[in-house]
């Protein structure tokens, strides 16, 4: 479950957030217009958090990766923000 504290503490100058509650949290990053999804199922274990991302609002999700925070979660969605803005070829469909 994300906590109250945890969902007040996100940067909304990077993120635009679409919908945030207990378990369930939708991001649009502002630097790279990719959206993410973050499921926190707390099953197995507590604290889990199961993260899907997307390139535009048009593609389907898939899963990028999963973390042990919401915190942890949103280091690896800036990591990729990083990757994606210092020369990663676009990809062709």
């Amino acid at each position: 479950m994300f906590s109250e504290r945890e969902l007040k503490g996100l940067d909304r100058g990077y993120f635009n957030i679409i919908m945030a509650n207990d378990y369930d949290l939708t991001l649009m990053s502002k630097n790279t217009g990719h959206y993410w999804y973050l499921h926190n199922p707390e099953y197995p274990e507590e604290g889990k958090v199961i993260i899907f991302h997307r390139h535009n609002g048009q593609l389907p999700y898939h899963l990028h990766s999963k973390s042990s925070t919401l915190s942890q979660a949103v280091k690896q969605i800036k990591a990729h923000d990083a990757f994606q803005l210092n020369g990663r070829r676009p990809v062709r469909r």
